[in-house]
């Protein structure tokens, strides 16, 4: 699934290890969703976006969504 997890925390000055604090999860876990090698449950999708203050839809762009042509 593809995020803009490593850029919305970027731009908010925290590292991994600190928002990984914040939402009570490893670094190890950050790494692998920034990196797309695993894919947030629904509940961790929520606690992140809230964390950065954002939507869920934000932080991890819906695949499925339609397009408009």
């Amino acid at each position: 699934m593809k995020s803009r997890l490593k850029v919305l925390r970027a731009e908010r000055d925290l590292t991994q290890e600190q928002l990984a604090t914040l939402i009570g999860v490893s670094r190890y876990a950050i790494n692998a969703l920034e990196t797309e090698r695993h894919d947030p449950s629904l509940d961790l999708a929520y606690r992140i976006s809230s964390a950065l203050s954002l939507p869920v839809e934000q932080v991890f762009p819906n695949p499925y969504a339609p397009t408009s042509t």
